[in-house]
């Protein structure tokens, strides 16, 4: 691979953001060190406790930070709806704004799109064992369980459905009508990109797991709603109401050769605020 496209930025990473005021900088830090990024989109789920003003200063001080805050709190899935629509990079990637998972793994994870192996790519928590802390034993059972009935219904044989690391191409995931709520998005793009017949991967990555001491947001209500959600998005769901638009996956994974960088952004542009 040449110079030039080895240094081409054409990484958008969405960052969805509810108070978490003590690892927002920190992370932040570690993704604009990331190769190829283009832009980072933080969208604040409206934080209570000084994330937006975190957020709002990282944006003013890097210019491929951009931030946007919703002014009443609407789960993470909603913004990741809203942090999509504000991508332009020809590869999408969703980073948690805590620090469980290693901003310095996205280059491998990110690799099988930019070859052209891929469309999609999971990390993997579970597929080779690399750091991972030792935590809730129940919270592991749940992950398989639901791994396991997700597959079912999409015949992938996935390991890791509910891992927050998930890279699409750029127009895959901008073009996905995603309609669940919470924590229901990882349920749901599952079933949709294997409707659309993706060519998937899964890489193995680091986990650096929380306790709910130390601001683990996730419950067992959340779980029992995804199980609902895998009968859901697998049954009762087509092809043609998961897209806005044609996805034409003969195109192949969008060249980052090709990828021209937008203009640089101005403070204006960089924060909105989403109603």
């Amino acid at each position: 691979m040449n110079q030039v496209v080895h240094n081409q930025r054409c990484l958008s990473v969405v960052m969805p953001c509810f108070n978490e005021r003590n690892t927002l900088a920190a992370i932040v830090g570690k993704l604009l060190a990331v190769p190829r990024l283009l832009e980072l989109i933080i969208v604040d789920d409206c934080s209570t406790d000084g994330s937006d003003q975190i957020a709002s200063n990282l944006a003013e001080a890097h210019p491929q930070v951009r931030y946007t805050r919703h002014e009443k709190n609407a789960g993470k899935t909603e913004a990741l709806k809203t942090g999509f629509r504000l991508t332009t990079g020809s590869i999408v990637i969703i980073q948690d704004a805590d620090l469980e998972y290693d901003p310095e793994e996205i280059p491998q994870l990110i690799q099988p799109i930019i070859d052209g192996h891929a469309e999609v790519v999971y990390g993997s928590r579970f597929l080779v064992r690399k750091a991972s802390r030792v935590l809730y034993f129940y919270h592991y059972i749940a992950n398989k369980f639901l791994t396991f009935t997700s597959n079912l219904f999409t015949n992938l044989n996935m390991t890791d459905v509910e891992t927050g690391y998930k890279a699409f191409r750029g127009d895959i995931i901008r073009s996905m009508n995603i309609v669940s709520r919470g924590f229901g998005f990882e349920i749901e793009v599952t079933a949709k990109i294997a409707k659309l017949k993706c060519s998937v991967y899964e890489t193995p990555i680091s986990y650096y797991g929380r306790t709910y001491a130390e601001g683990k947001k996730i419950g067992m209500m959340d779980g029992l709603i995804a199980l609902w959600l895998v009968f859901r998005f697998n049954l009762f769901c087509s092809l043609e109401s998961s897209f806005t638009e044609r996805v034409d996956l003969s195109l192949g994974p969008a060249n980052p050769a090709e990828q021209q960088a937008p203009a640089p952004l101005t403070t204006e542009t960089r924060t909105a605020r989403v109603p």
